[in-house]
């Protein structure tokens, strides 16, 4: 029998603004995209990575109740979720690329620990930590 994560869900403000952020910006591809009513069902998936995949969720009814979304909205916003991790081979270029995209960042590349990492948010206010493992393998 196979398990595994398939999905790892994230709650954001406007599901249209969060496309463009993750596809348009970070370079993620669309995986799904359906709506039953009210409902959407929204992920996308790192192409390096195609076996998990990011939903990108509305905190809303059915899920949650209309006051428990509204003070999910407002954690999201205040950036208090725990970050994601985004793995990439070089930093600073990343950074750069990013940058350019649009990418607002809130640390820049910083070398600590044997790795290189910046953080960035965003448009819902959730963290991201990039790194880049100097790390050799022992």
């Amino acid at each position: 029998m196979s398990q595994g994560i398939g999905v790892v869900g994230l709650y954001v403000r406007d599901q249209d603004e969060a496309l463009e952020f993750y596809v348009g910006k970070l370079g993620f591809r669309v995986h799904t995209d359906a709506r039953n009513g009210d409902y959407r069902w929204l992920t996308v998936q790192h192409p390096e990575q195609p076996s998990l995949q990011l939903g990108l969720f509305k905190p809303q009814e059915p899920v949650l109740d209309a006051g428990t979304a509204q003070t999910v909205r407002e954690i999201v916003a205040k950036g208090a979720m725990p970050p994601l991790v985004l793995n990439v081979d070089d930093c600073r270029a990343t950074f750069e690329r990013l940058r350019a995209s649009g990418v607002e960042f809130t640390q820049a590349p910083e070398e600590r620990y044997g790795n290189v990492d910046a953080n960035f948010r965003d448009p819902s206010g959730n963290g991201w930590k990039m790194i880049q493992n100097g790390r050799k393998p022992g």
